[in-house]
């Protein structure tokens, strides 16, 4: 099984997001959870690997969900059509979540609120201009992440993962904000996104592989990361066909922590190349595993996380609670939301003995 555990994810290294100017969203956008109001949330996924592809899914409180391709976006109401129309116009657009658009243009990031309402005017904060640290490149993102549900706020943390070894942080609402710049030394964080963990006040990176985790506290700046080596226990016994299934596999890791119950999960995804589509390779989800963590760096291996379920997108993970519209009022399972796949798997029914 430490084969299975060890692989990197050899998949079609996807284009990163290019920060750059551009009339496309598939060019500038590789996925988007915006909670527009209190009832609807959006969620966009853009294919980084260029062309046209992606899709749209918006959901309600009221458990209502709809998933359509760009193409089939002028049959959503009026709203959510002129905010899916605005956001391929945005220029250098970044994956992000909690209602706000990063946007990196001419070296400075900007946040753009998005909301459904028209009689609200839409929030624009421009952040301080960044600066490129030697040896490492600020115009390929990996991911943007954000520690609550606006930057307005005194405790709010904006953290930007570059493609590379540089990793960058500040505090928007603070009168002297500015960034706080890391180099990275260890090539297995350079291509993995950014985990703000609200437990631990800390920036998280999963290495490629699932073996190690990086964190670097938000009060006490340094370069050099706290390690931990994770040891993953209780794994499930396989068939000989599943063994040679995974085995054939590309592997990614997503690192998640729970907004309700502050667990910390990792989620290990198993993929095969469905099909080359223009030279492209496009992936499918074979089977995922979930770990749930502790502080000594012990990785369980579970198939109950209890009445919550985990998202997973291009740029970014969420664990909510059943309850939650994200949900859908369905507990314990991982939903995936990609331009190439939008599945459920249900953690409970998951077999690997056959």
């Amino acid at each position: 099984m430490s084969l299975l555990l060890n692989q990197h994810w050899k998949l079609c290294f996807r284009k990163p997001v290019l920060v750059r100017s551009s009339p496309h969203l598939s060019n500038g956008l590789s996925s988007l959870s915006l909670q527009t109001d209190s009832q609807t949330r959006v969620l966009l996924c853009a294919d980084p690997c260029g062309g046209n592809r992606g899709i749209a899914m918006t959901m309600r409180s009221s458990r209502f969900l709809r998933t359509l391709s760009f193409e089939g976006w002028e049959e959503m109401s009026e709203n959510e059509d002129k905010i899916c129309a605005e956001l391929l116009k945005e220029m250098g657009a970044i994956g992000s979540c909690g209602g706000w658009l990063p946007t990196l243009k001419d070296g400075v990031l900007r946040l753009r609120e998005v909301n459904l309402n028209h009689e609200t005017d839409r929030k624009r904060i421009s952040l301080p201009p960044l600066v490129t640290l030697p040896h490492c490149q600020t115009q390929y993102v990996t991911n943007v992440a954000m520690s609550t549900s606006s930057p307005e706020e005194e405790d709010c943390v904006v953290a930007v993962k570059f493609l590379g070894p540089q990793l960058s942080f500040c505090r928007p609402a603070q009168s002297n904000s500015e960034w706080i710049n890391i180099r990275m030394t260890d090539p297995c964080f350079f291509s993995s996104p950014v985990m703000l963990s609200k437990k631990n006040e800390m920036l998280r990176i999963a290495g490629s592989g699932g073996q190690l985790i990086g964190s670097w506290d938000l009060q006490n700046h340094s370069n050099n990361p706290k390690l931990q080596i994770l040891r993953f226990q209780n794994l499930p016994k396989l068939s000989e066909t599943k063994r040679e299934l995974l085995e054939s596999c590309y592997t990614s890791e997503h690192l998640v922590e729970s907004i309700t119950t502050s667990e910390t999960f990792i989620v290990k995804l198993y993929m095969k190349t469905a099909e080359i589509d223009k030279g492209i390779p496009r992936k499918k989800t074979e089977a995922i595993m979930v770990f749930r963590l502790d502080e000594e760096g012990n990785a369980v291996y579970t198939q109950d996380i209890g009445d919550q379920s985990i998202f997973l997108t291009n740029s970014e993970a969420f664990c909510f609670p059943s309850s939650s519209s994200l949900s859908l009022g369905r507990p314990n399972f991982v939903k995936i939301v990609d331009v190439n796949e939008d599945r459920y798997f249900k953690l409970a029914k998951q077999k690997w003995d056959c």
